[in-house]
């Protein structure tokens, strides 16, 4: 597929200290509440389509999480994925200014990772329409070894919680159990079953992704979902073949994430050692192979040589690196912190450091403030994304979506709304289907959408 449809869809984490000495901290649940007050029109569970097409509701474990309409190219969903944390943090800002008025001196803080202090992990989930001609054997085969090794440019960093302190390339790579998961399972996988369009389905397939982290950076997230799309266009063609399958590719990419160097070899079926540099090296080029005889857009000559770019510099020395990649601007924030105040990595204060750098407040999150400095990559520009926080994509069918939920909340319309319909209530019974998210129109929606 050379148009395909991306979606974003991020988890945050949440807390809601009080101000003054003494206080207790708000409940998960009475904070959430907060943040959904004013957008979820009294329904009893939080969860409401927004006029950017975007979908907005509470997960399991009181999880605020957004997910970003659907979009036909990488610049639109970092865009996009960037409009959500902006939203949230807007929710959040007014959240407070209500518990104030309800006698409640708190500060809610919403943090974009995947792990909080009790060991628990929430994800950053990737989806990607695909032919439904590929099976789900032929993905995995293909895709895990390519998974287990992008974390070395996608990785968010974490400092690890143990007593001697240390640093891990990947939040989520600890908590992958199996190599292939089901959807109705708790244990994580490096793939997951999960298969659900919202399209048709005898035509299209989602590719459901939980295996990578929540990231900061514009650069690492457009890299995580540009070469995932460029490995997915070879599968659909058939273009790759089996060489690089992973004798155990649990071990290997919790492996890898320990591994700050990224050249400490893991273990083909064939008995073969290579660096996960090399494996990303075989998909890279692969790829250049694949677009001499196939149309090269701009955006994917794009994704190329920021791929190769970053893989020459991970060989060289990955703290190279830190304008682009989440994981080692943040090592390069909390090295010169630690040897600023000669202080031990498993102190207390490199843990909130830590935590610090994914807060979406702007005003405090350590990645904003390098963001503000000028010392972070940018894919996006501000004005953009302020954009995207009121309008949708204007290539895929959340264009029209949008603007129905813009109407009807405009006009208090009695409605439903869900990714592939529009069920509108009053004054009449109508139903609007989208089985092709490619197509910006609802079937029937030139016949009176808008009449009412």
């Amino acid at each position: 597929m050379k148009r395909r449809i991306f979606g974003l869809e991020n988890e945050y984490g949440i807390i809601c200290m009080p101000l003054h000495r003494g206080g207790r901290p708000l409940p998960i649940q009475q904070a959430v509440t907060y943040l959904f007050r004013g957008i979820t029109s009294g329904r009893m569970y939080p969860d409401v389509f927004l006029e950017n097409g975007a979908r907005f509701y509470q997960d399991i474990g009181c999880h605020p999480e957004y997910a970003t309409p659907e979009c036909d190219n990488v610049y639109d969903l970092v865009v996009h994925d960037k409009a959500g944390d902006r939203i949230v943090e807007e929710l959040m800002i007014r959240a407070e200014k209500a518990m104030q008025r309800d006698g409640f001196n708190h500060k809610i803080s919403i943090f974009k990772n995947n792990t909080d202090s009790r060991g628990n992990t929430y994800g950053c989930h990737e989806n990607y329409l695909m032919d439904r001609r590929v099976s789900l054997r032929q993905l995995a085969t293909q895709l895990i070894p390519f998974f287990v090794t992008r974390q070395i440019f996608t990785g968010a960093g974490k400092v690890k919680s143990s007593l001697r302190g240390g640093y891990s390339i990947s939040q989520r790579a600890q908590h992958i159990r199996e190599d292939i998961s089901i959807a109705t399972t708790t244990a994580r996988g490096i793939i997951n079953t999960r298969d659900e369009p919202h399209a048709d389905r005898e035509k299209y397939r989602r590719l459901h992704v939980i295996v990578g982290d929540s990231n900061m950076s514009e650069f690492t997230t457009y890299l995580k979902v540009g070469t995932t799309h460029i490995v997915l266009r070879m599968i659909e063609d058939g273009f790759l073949d089996k060489r690089m399958a992973l004798y155990d590719a649990v071990k290997a990419i919790q492996q890898i994430s320990e591994d700050l160097t990224c050249k400490k070899p893991i273990e083909l079926e064939s008995g073969k050692k290579v660096t996960p540099i090399e494996v990303q090296r075989y998909y890279l080029e692969a790829a250049y192979r694949y677009f001499e005889t196939e149309e090269l857009d701009p955006m994917c000559e794009d994704i190329l040589r920021k791929w190769s770019y970053v893989l020459d510099a991970l060989e060289e020395d990955p703290m190279q690196l830190d304008r682009e990649i989440d994981w080692v601007i943040k090592k390069r924030l909390i090295d010169a912190y630690v040897n600023k105040r000669k202080i031990r990595w498993d102190d207390a204060r490199v843990q909130r450091l830590d935590l610090q750098y994914h807060n979406i407040r702007r005003t405090e999150g350590l990645y904003y403030l390098l963001e503000r400095e000028g010392k972070v990559e940018r894919i996006a520009d501000d004005k953009a994304i302020e954009h995207a926080m009121r309008n949708p994509p204007k290539t895929t069918r959340a264009w029209h979506r949008g603007k129905f939920v813009r109407l009807a909340n405009e006009r208090k319309i009695l409605c439903g709304v869900n990714w592939s319909y529009i069920q509108v209530y009053e004054p009449c019974q109508q139903l609007f289907l989208s089985t092709d998210p490619l197509n910006i129109e609802y079937e029937e929606a030139s016949k009176g959408m808008y009449s009412f």
